[in-house]
């Protein structure tokens, strides 16, 4: 089951109109661009990600680093060895690569993020951890 999520998540990142049907409530993911890096084996890919009011993102981690600016509505951030964040429209974030971490939209409207990775290409996008 776990594999199966996992694979279903990567899959929508890479934008298949199959699995973008199939999105988990409360969170809608897409994809702007997904291009090879100069570095070998690396990938950058970018995504909106938009949150309903009160959508709590399970803990996950990348296969690399993560660049979060807010687009809008009031998010907090948990990532692991950090403190808490909450943050508005215009603030940014940086998650470190492996790192645990999760989203909860704390807002009464959408919360929305521009969400860029650069991670090992092949791998899963998107590892949960409980």
């Amino acid at each position: 089951m776990k594999t199966t999520l996992i694979l279903a998540v990567a899959m929508l990142f890479a934008g298949s109109s199959l699995v973008q049907a199939q999105q988990p409530t409360g969170a809608k993911r897409t994809l702007l661009q997904q291009h090879d890096l100069s570095a070998a084996g690396r990938e950058v890919i970018q995504v909106r990600v938009d949150f309903d009011p009160g959508y709590v993102a399970p803990r996950h981690t990348h296969p690399g680093e993560e660049i979060i600016y807010v687009l809008e509505g009031t998010l907090e951030y948990r990532i692991e060895g950090q403190a808490t964040a909450t943050v508005k429209p215009g603030d940014v974030l940086f998650v470190p690569a492996g790192t645990i971490h999760s989203v909860k939209n704390v807002g009464s409207g959408n919360g929305a993020e521009l969400a860029t990775y650069v991670v090992e290409k092949g791998k899963p996008l998107i590892t949960l951890v409980k």
